[in-house]
């Protein structure tokens, strides 16, 4: 993919997201790898109004290149590139349940939500909680790096979700089925669950290993 069809890419998935209520305001952001660089949401922008000339590009220590400065998460971002060769983009979100999830103070730290459906278990896998850092502390992305290796999902407390792929459209999709699995957690906190057993859970991870 070129740089002007990635560009297209990231304004329209941002809207996209934006309209379905999946991100409010100025918050969240998005981010691409291009070749040894990187293509990212602008600072303090909305996603619904991303504009393609107005992407920030930064290099591989988050120095900017062009475009207006990048999201103050860009060391987030940057951690998870790092430890995961095989991610070409990242989303971050605080999307209204998966938010309502991460300040929850009865969950399981090491997997925060448990495997209700087939859908989730393949594109999220395993969410891990990632502690309360303030929104750009470079702590923030340190605690990300630690568990990027093994985990391309993750909850940050009291924040939101983040997810790493393949593709940009990988994890607009991961991010989505984590948003709906969090909306059927809450749902369900009060009634007896039927969850997915660890013979069913592996079946599947064995079956799609490259979600």
């Amino acid at each position: 993919m070129n740089e002007a069809d990635l560009r297209e890419q990231i304004v329209r998935f941002g809207r996209s997201l934006f309209e379905r209520g999946l991100t409010s305001g100025i918050s969240g952001n998005l981010s691409a790898r291009w070749g040894e660089r990187y293509l990212m949401t602008p600072t303090n922008s909305c996603l619904g109004a991303l504009e393609e000339d107005r992407l920030s590009l930064v290099d591989r220590q988050g120095r900017p290149l062009s475009g207006d400065p990048p999201t103050r998460e860009v060391f987030l971002h940057l951690a998870l590139y790092d430890e995961r060769p095989s991610a070409a983009a990242v989303v971050h979100l605080h999307c209204t349940h998966a938010v309502a999830v991460s300040c929850l103070a009865d969950v399981d730290p090491r997997d925060v939500i448990p495997p209700l459906t087939a859908y989730y278990v393949v594109r999220v896998r395993r969410l891990p909680l990632i502690p309360y850092y303030p929104p750009g502390d470079l702590a923030l992305a340190q605690a990300v790096r630690a568990l990027a290796a093994d985990h391309g999902a993750m909850l940050l407390a009291n924040h939101g979700p983040v997810v790493a792929a393949g593709s940009l459209e990988a994890a607009v999709y991961a991010i989505e089925e984590l948003e709906e699995t969090a909306r059927l957690f809450l749902m369900l906190r009060k009634e007896k669950v039927r969850q997915l057993t660890a013979e069913q859970v592996e079946e599947l991870r064995r079956r799609y290993p490259e979600a």
